[in-house]
């Protein structure tokens, strides 16, 4: 049977927890928020509940067993009649688990609204992606979505979710916290807490603001959207309206839906780096041209289809995994090896040449040429881009080809080609490496040059 949070104010109380008192049940909660960390097994929880208080002292009494709050974490804050409340303290008895007393000074006599924060381990949250391409594949409808996944041992009904991107560094980990058979690890006395110091002192954050700004959901479409605003080193992501979370279960939510985003795909050929397979790579940019850019994008996997026809079938493309993607960054994402472009280079010559004997009459010198034929084919029905990468064993070469191609770096080339539907080019390179005293002969012929 599932455990929840208990509250009860105590009416009238002796000085031992055994004595008997009068037990008021707190009403439900009026609302509440999580804020879900994703770099920390962290989540912010505030909770607005009416208290019924009397004139003088109150008690009340709170039990977090079978969840996994950190008790000392706690805090109480009244939200009107401030001046006249007082949250003297919370104590924790002795030899009693998974309980707290707060001691409460009160002016006022009636229904007080409170807030009550804890931090709680067990919820998480992780992003990932649907593309589908248009069947030119010029454009992709990039949706997003966050699946939140409650394992707290708290139920949250109708909860505002709000989402953290970005490092967050805490002293404790609030699982460990919330395991402890006594708040501050052993028994003894009752022990207070200062007011306004609990949750400063277990989870302080680089730049991170645990306090953060309230923000009013709307519903747009039909369906859910994620406000998303920056906030220091990280991201706020607030889920549109109220979300029900059980505890076991996991829920998918709509972070966002966004047609025509201009993306590029790129097939490329490298021996040295995929084998004999030509890989497909699909790019595109996060800014404000590929209708992106407001905020990050949370890393996440991205599943690609490609619409099939004007009945809204869809093929699967390829799948790819991705870090957080900054504003104005571009992103490109491996789709894997596909069977419809290929790439064939068959070596067609080889010989050695120009050799060099020292004093000795041993080689100390010598040229390999090597004539290679490269063909390229297209299957699809669609123009394709291809980047082919030839990697040399040295530095000291030369090339001679009909085909353009730009100088990567000291031992690489690349050939970039467009392909027609259903088409294939041919073309060949003829490539001379110098070896032993002859790389020095052509250092020394370029530095004439």
């Amino acid at each position: 049977m599932k455990r929840t949070i208990i509250f009860l104010i105590i009416a009238a109380i002796t000085n031992t927890v055994q004595a008997k008192v009068d037990l008021v049940t707190l009403p439900s909660r009026d609302t509440v928020q999580l804020t879900i960390y994703n770099s920390a097994d962290m989540t912010l929880v505030r909770e607005s509940r009416a208290l019924t208080l009397k004139n003088g002292g109150n008690k009340l009494q709170f039990s977090w067993a079978n969840t996994l709050i950190d008790p000392t974490s706690l805090e109480m804050l009244p939200k009107v009649n401030a001046d006249k409340i007082d949250i003297a303290d919370l104590t924790y008895p002795p030899r009693v688990r998974n309980l707290g007393l707060w001691n409460i000074e009160s002016g006022v006599s009636g229904k007080v609204p409170v807030e009550i924060t804890y931090l709680t381990s067990g919820l998480s949250w992780r992003a990932f992606y649907m593309g589908t391409l248009t069947e030119d594949e010029k454009t992709m409808r990039l949706q997003g979505y966050v699946r939140v996944t409650n394992n707290s041992g708290e139920d949250y009904e109708n909860a505002q979710t709000r989402l953290i991107v970005g490092k967050v560094h805490i002293l404790d980990q609030i699982a460990e916290l919330a395991r402890r058979q006594y708040p501050y690890d052993r028994p003894g006395e009752v022990r207070p807490v200062p007011r306004a110091t609990s949750l400063s002192r277990r989870a302080r954050a680089k730049g991170a603001r645990l306090e953060l700004a309230d923000v009013e959901g709307r519903e747009k479409y039909g369906r859910k959207e994620i406000k998303k605003e920056g906030l220091s080193e990280y991201f706020l992501y607030t889920i549109e309206g109220k979300e029900t979370i059980p505890t076991g279960w996991s829920k998918r939510l709509i972070s966002f839906d966004i047609d025509e985003v201009p993306v590029v795909n790129l097939y490329k050929y490298e021996q040295e780096r995929y084998g004999n397979s030509v890989v497909r790579f699909l790019s595109f940019k996060n800014d404000e041209e590929h209708e992106l850019g407001d905020t990050p994008i949370p890393g996440g996997m991205l599943k690609v289809y490609r619409s099939a026809d004007d009945k809204g079938h869809l093929s699967y493309t390829g799948q790819s995994s991705f870090k957080y993607i900054p504003v104005d960054e571009d992103v490109e994402l491996n789709l894997g090896p596909v069977g419809d472009v290929v790439v064939e280079p068959t070596l067609m010559d080889y010989r050695t040449e120009n050799y060099r004997f020292d004093r000795k009459r041993n080689i100390s010198g010598w040229d390999e040429v090597s004539t290679f034929k490269i063909e390229v084919r297209n299957t699809r029905e669609i123009p394709v881009k291809v980047e082919l990468k030839r990697n040399f064993r040295t530095q000291y070469w030369k090339i001679k080809t009909s085909q353009e191609f730009e100088k990567v770096d000291l031992d690489t080339v690349k050939y970039t080609l467009i392909l027609e539907p259903r088409s294939k080019k041919e073309f060949e390179y003829t490539l001379t490496t110098y070896h032993g005293v002859r790389a020095e002969d052509l250092t020394k012929t370029s530095r004439r040059r």
